[in-house]
């Protein structure tokens, strides 16, 4: 517990209510409700081409989104509707239940881009940042906070609009990728770590190894069971791996994977992309996360994948993003963390 810090009330000041965007937007506002998926994807595929983003959120991905243990749809969500009834903006607010160090939260959402430029952006920002703080005191966790936001470099309307409300860059991410038609890197074969196929018997040991790997790296806060569970509607088992100590049965590393189907035609070829990479302090050093990356490539390609995917913070304390580099990885599209910090 921190108690040097100004108690976290006074601090994030959050408003009683968060304000609804005005009539003079044109739209009707209301909550987002389950049988606005389908609506919901086409704005947000409208709004990902419009802005030139390597990837087509699924409507899988936004069913589950919605339905997250975390997230109260009456509350932490807003759609704004036009007089067809047809959705042209949105906006969700997650707060992380697991945080501990720094509390968070996380806004998404986007204006149709047939609705640009008519004020609508700021306001559906305002409500978000409103509930942003409202979320984040409703913890009564008194740690530093932060209200967060992921915004593709590419996206330029959005970074200024970001840039006017006060959110500041404070971390740069990178995607990055390498064919698969060619020589792959040669496993390190770490002594003593086998790498098997991630199984369910597994993923609860995967998802402690994950806390742990991540304690040191800036911004990652534990992940509770249910949030581990959560986020899996592209997930792919059987490019996912666990990496074993034969002495002691413990998982040392792990490898997660999704598969992007909707993604392929934006980007003009198949691939599998790397979710989450970790190794526990103890067995660092030994060439697991050469050994599980390896693994991946090798059953991406087994499947007719041309490309091995992954992202990465260009600042990660571990070198990840040399790591990466020296196994052929190059970047191909950026992003970055705006944010307010509390």
């Amino acid at each position: 517990m921190t108690t040097d810090l100004p108690p976290l009330p006074e601090r994030v000041a959050a408003p009683a209510v968060a304000p609804v965007p005005d009539p003079s937007t044109g739209l009707t506002w209301r909550p987002l409700a389950a049988d606005d998926v389908e609506g919901l994807t086409v704005l947000v595929q409208a709004i990902e081409t419009a802005d030139r983003a390597p990837l087509r959120t699924s409507k899988e991905e936004l069913q589950e989104r919605l339905a997250e243990d975390g997230i109260d749809v009456r509350l932490d969500t807003l759609a704004g509707v036009d007089g067809q009834g047809v959705l042209r903006a949105w906006a969700l607010v997650d707060q992380p239940a697991g945080d501990t160090r720094v509390v968070r939260a996380f806004l998404s959402g986007g204006v149709d881009p047939a609705w640009r430029r008519r004020g609508i952006g700021r306001q559906v920002l305002e409500w978000s940042v409103a509930r942003g703080r409202q979320r984040i005191v409703a913890t009564g966790k008194q740690v530093p906070a932060r209200i967060g936001v992921f915004v593709d470099d590419n996206a330029t309307a959005t970074v200024a609009l970001l840039d006017a409300a006060g959110l500041t860059p404070i971390r740069y991410y990178a995607e990055m990728r390498r064919p698969l038609d060619g020589e792959l890197p040669v496993p390190r074969g770490a002594a003593g770590i086998r790498v098997v196929p991630w199984s369910t018997e597994l993923d609860e040991q995967m998802r402690l190894a994950h806390n742990e790997a991540f304690a040191d790296h800036w911004g990652s806060e534990p992940r509770t069971a249910t949030q581990w569970a959560e986020g899996r509607a592209m997930f792919a088992p059987t490019w996912s791996f666990a990496a074993v100590d034969e002495a002691s049965g413990e998982v040392a590393g792990y490898l997660l994977s999704g598969r992007y189907e909707q993604d392929w035609p934006v980007n003009g070829y198949r691939s599998g992309y790397t979710e989450l990479l970790g190794v526990r302090p103890a067995w660092r050093g030994r060439g697991v996360a050469v050994d599980l990356l390896v693994a991946a490539m090798l059953a991406y390609r087994a499947d007719g994948m041309e490309y091995a995917e992954l992202g990465v913070d260009t600042e990660n304390e571990s070198g990840a993003h040399g790591l990466y580099a020296r196994l052929g990885y190059v970047v191909y599209h950026q992003a970055t963390l705006r944010t307010i910090e509390l």
